[in-house]
């Protein structure tokens, strides 16, 4: 069985790089199109495996940050693809396509994952030290650059000057730097998932540490009462032996055909989504948010996987450290080919939009700094990602 399952994640992706080089720039009809979706879902499922494999070899925050800069990486190059053509409509797709996936990964990623631990387990427990880290500096970034062009005033409209592009992607990519410092070298110990300590263990060690003394009785000694030990791992958190060196290897590599694949095809079905939208009445915009959305469910499946595992800290370093990719290498990406393109560059957001950032930046706050969540802190950050979605329909 798992030769097989191995046998159909080698050939799916193959096939999937096979069928968009057959199908690239090319007008895609109906039957086509179904086609190409059947083996978009297969390469995104196919990646999922893969991303899990050089994981299991190279262990956490590294097989989080793999997975998260390999999408990032073919997600710029699929944005500066569709804005060489110079369209007046691709004018916003830099910040539309960065917004959707702050708002993807922030609320929508981090809320499933929360409701799926914390129904499961009572309580989603992670890091706050790491988490908390990596939520400011998504916060940071995603104001620079989504929400200062708004307010500047060298050039008309949400736009940036040129100097002030330069400052913008220059702090975006060093940022992001840093963040993969911190998590890869210097403090790789923040964004492991902490011991779950059972509450009831703690609030009955508590209550046994002090016997209770009568009123004129000698003071008893007391003796001190070890802390409580750490929950046993669950069965599922269980692994088997870690994959050879030829076979992280071999999955690395189709971990890249599978997302050449996926970011290609969505690329190849975007024409179609964009017709469909255009004949339903619904904003441009929209065309960013599904593609945002197609270009995500690998992290999206993999994260909720590993929360139904109890790995909360594993969906969040997901979710964050998509996020801080798709900003910190989105921006300086179209900066520098700002320089070549002939289009206008509109970075700055909308009022609306505006609300729903700050909202998601109190909120996730509110969630990452006790170290723990519940499923009302799920709840509400899916609630704000429907109101996203509810807004890029109807705004």
């Amino acid at each position: 069985m798992i030769a097989e399952l191995r046998k159909w994640t080698t050939l799916v992706p193959v096939l999937a790089f096979v069928l968009l080089a057959l199908t690239w720039g090319r007008s895609l009809p109906g039957g086509l199109v179904a086609l190409v979706a059947v083996f978009l879902a297969g390469a995104v499922l196919a990646a999922v495996h893969h991303a899990e494999v050089i994981a299991h070899r190279v262990g956490e925050p590294f097989g989080s940050l793999v997975l998260a800069v390999a999408v990032t990486i073919i997600e710029v190059a699929l944005i500066v693809t569709l804005m060489a053509d110079g369209s007046e409509k691709n004018a916003t797709l830099a910040r539309d396509t960065v917004f959707a996936a702050v708002m993807i990964t922030c609320n929508g990623i981090v809320g499933i994952s929360i409701l799926v631990t914390a129904l499961k387990h009572r309580v989603a427990v992670f890091n706050s030290e790491g988490t908390g880290a990596a939520f400011g500096a998504i916060a940071t970034l995603a104001v620079l650059s989504l929400v200062l062009p708004t307010f500047t005033t060298s050039t008309p409209g949400p736009q940036f000057s040129p100097t002030q592009l330069v400052f913008a992607a220059t702090a975006s990519l060093i940022v992001y730097l840093l963040f993969v410092a911190t998590l890869t070298v210097r403090h790789r110990d923040y964004f492991l998932a902490p011991s779950r300590q059972p509450a009831r263990a703690t609030a009955d060690a508590t209550a046994t540490a002090v016997p209770a003394v009568s009123p004129g009785s000698p003071t008893p000694t007391q003796t001190p009462t070890p802390a409580p030990a750490p929950a046993p791992a669950p069965a599922d958190e269980e692994h088997a032996a870690p994959p050879t060196s030829r076979e992280a290897w071999l999955s690395l590599s189709l971990l890249g055909v599978a997302l050449v694949s996926v970011v290609g095809l969505a690329k190849g079905v975007s024409p179609t989504i964009e017709r469909t939208v255009a004949d339903a009445g619904l904003p441009a915009s929209v065309v960013g948010v599904v593609i945002a959305m197609l270009v995500l469910l690998p992290e999206t499946i993999s994260a909720i996987r590993s929360a139904a595992r109890d790995r909360m800290q594993t969906s969040l370093n997901l979710a964050h450290g998509s996020a801080l990719a798709s900003i910190g290498l989105t921006i300086p990406a179209v900066a520098v080919a700002s320089t070549w393109l002939s289009g206008p560059l509109v970075l700055g957001l909308d009022p609306t939009h505006m609300v729903l950032l700050a909202l998601s930046i109190a909120v996730g706050t509110l969630t990452v700094m006790p170290g723990r969540a519940t499923p009302l802190q799920g709840g509400v950050h899916l609630a704000v990602m429907a109101a996203y979605l509810v807004l890029a329909v109807s705004p």
